[in-house]
């Protein structure tokens, strides 16, 4: 059986309805927008209203009188003023209008929900701030919360992003154990997936907690404003440092506070040591401070992974060698002891006369060695001495000498670092995800932040000699050689390079293959320490005099 069309009332008139419906709720709005300033005043003048009569029932018999009286009298005399009822009309309005605006009303307090969440945080807490003997309590099962909390702050999601704790004057905030334990367990319960930061006042007995944001990480490599001897390793939070550099942070410049590293002869922390996970930036930052080191003075990069980190630097100006085999290595580091020494006989002999110290014993050299343990594994198995043991002499003397260390490894050669390693590389970086153990393994205290969730590459801590652990995000220095690299960042990392170096002259050479005069590299790549006259050197168990 065919259907039959619906009649045309039916089948059309949906449509016309909800086109009224359109038009009468684009007229309201349109009317509510036209008519909103005489809405305003006449809810004014009803509050007006409100407020007149409530002041007129509150206002005792024997004053209503005098009161009338007033009044009155102002009505005259604006009665018998030029424009007087002009100027009452608008002052009335006004006040009106004053009064019947719309007000976001202000919070005087948590919600319900908020409430709870404190409640519960109080009563988390009671176990760890609360004894058995204590006569007035400030925690206890049931007690009250606000006496403790004096401030609390909440996001959008009533979440805390703030908070200060009150504690008993007998908890034993002097033992990192026992503020660890607070830590964790405000950590847990005010919200996992951020980063804490945990300030202890333990002369007033407080405990402030508040939530850190995420540091940056779109500065990149460039130039940063900073004093011959100073070394940026990357930046901070505003609060935890007095200074603050230009930067340029993509297409606009502002300003960022860093974590400046002083070297030199007058620096308390000559040496440098970076431990991380894999991935975590370690050769990023090494990357970054041979392209601030070049500036001023050379560098020896020696190379223990092989991968090529750092070819992009071979043959500049300023760059004495990249090695990254084994034999090289060991050459390179063994120069670098020779010329330690010979920096710091010239500066005695120097200082012995009256003259100041040779230009070239004041300009600064960087031995930069990326990740030892490899080499010293290769070289035991060949029999060979350990990088680190050709390290003591820049380690122990390199601040007299202008000789700046920089050491980089993982966390699993760690325990493979010497103590000569350990007692001069006064200034330390943590990179990536890892415990507060672990960082405290390193930087000899736990930092006062939890652990990050989320940790990008370059991302870690950072404390120089016995100041306190700062939040770290090294510049982004990627090697330019990577295809994996950006075209921006890419550009400018070679635009920091040095020109390359001139190819050196054919000369004399002397039996060892140094060219006469000239010190230029020998065959492993390294160049040999120019001596004064009478000095003797011992090389490969030979004594070598000039």
């Amino acid at each position: 059986m065919a259907r039959r069309p619906l009649p045309r009332i039916l089948s059309s008139g949906s449509a016309s309805i909800t086109r009224s419906r359109e038009f009468a709720r684009t007229a309201a709005d349109n009317a509510t927008d036209v008519l909103h300033p005489l809405i305003t005043i006449t809810r004014g003048l009803r509050l007006l209203a409100a407020t007149g009569r409530q002041k007129w029932a509150a206002t005792p018999k024997d004053k209503r009188g005098p009161t009338l009286f007033v009044v009155a009298a102002c009505v005259l005399a604006f009665a018998l003023m030029p424009y007087g009822g002009l100027i009452a009309l608008v002052t009335v309005m006004g006040a009106a209008a004053w009064a019947g605006r719309e007000r976001t009303e202000a919070k005087t307090g948590p919600d319900e929900a908020e409430t709870t969440r404190l409640r519960s945080l109080y009563e988390a807490l009671v176990p760890y701030f609360s004894v058995a003997d204590d006569p007035g309590p400030l925690f206890s099962h049931g007690g009250d919360w606000e006496k403790v909390f004096s401030g609390y702050e909440f996001d959008s999601d009533g979440r805390l992003t703030r908070l200060q704790v009150t504690y008993p004057a007998y908890f034993t905030d002097s033992e990192a154990d026992s503020r660890a334990r607070i830590e964790r367990l405000l950590h847990a319960k005010s919200g996992r997936g951020r980063e804490y930061h945990f300030a202890w006042d333990e002369e007033g007995n407080r405990l402030v907690m508040s939530v850190l944001g995420a540091l940056p990480t779109s500065i990149g490599a460039q130039r940063f404003v900073t004093a011959p001897g100073e070394t940026v390793l990357g930046f901070t939070d505003g609060d935890a440092v007095q200074r603050t550099v230009p930067v340029h942070d993509g297409d606009a410049t502002r300003d960022a506070p860093p974590v400046v590293w002083r070297t030199g002869a007058r620096s308390t922390e000559p040496h440098l040591l970076v431990i991380g996970q894999p991935g975590s930036g370690t050769t990023t930052l090494l990357r970054s401070i041979a392209l601030q080191a070049l500036q001023h003075g050379d560098i020896l990069i020696v190379e223990g992974s092989g991968t090529g980190e750092y070819a992009f630097l071979t043959g500049r100006d300023g760059v004495l060698a990249v090695e990254c085999g084994l034999a090289g290595a060991l050459a390179t580091l063994e120069w670098a002891a020779h010329e330690t020494e010979r920096r710091l006989t010239a500066a005695n002999r120097a200082r012995q006369s009256g003259h100041p110290a040779p230009d070239d014993t004041r300009r600064p050299l960087w031995i930069l060695l990326d990740r030892p343990g490899a080499l010293a594994h290769l070289s035991a198995a060949d029999g060979g001495p350990d990088p680190q043991e050709l390290l003591q002499v820049p380690l122990r003397h390199g601040r007299a000498a202008n000789v700046t260390v920089v050491l980089s490894d993982q966390f699993d050669g760690l325990d493979a670092l010497g103590e000569t390693v350990r007692t001069h590389c006064r200034a330390r970086v943590v990179l990536g995800h890892c415990s507060r153990e672990q960082v405290e393994s390193v930087l000899g205290t736990e930092p006062h932040t939890t652990p990050a969730p989320d940790v990008p590459p370059g991302r870690g801590y950072a404390r120089l000699g016995t100041g306190p652990v700062l939040r770290l995000q090294v510049p982004a220095t990627p090697d330019p050689y990577d295809e994996a690299t950006g075209e921006a960042e890419r550009q400018a990392v070679l635009g920091l390079l040095p020109e390359r170096q001139a190819p050196a002259e054919t000369g004399a050479t002397t039996e060892t293959g140094v060219p006469a005069e000239t010190g230029a590299p020998t065959a492993a790549g390294v160049p040999e320490p120019v001596l004064p006259r009478g000095v003797a050197v011992a090389v490969d168990g030979m004594a070598v005099a000039d």
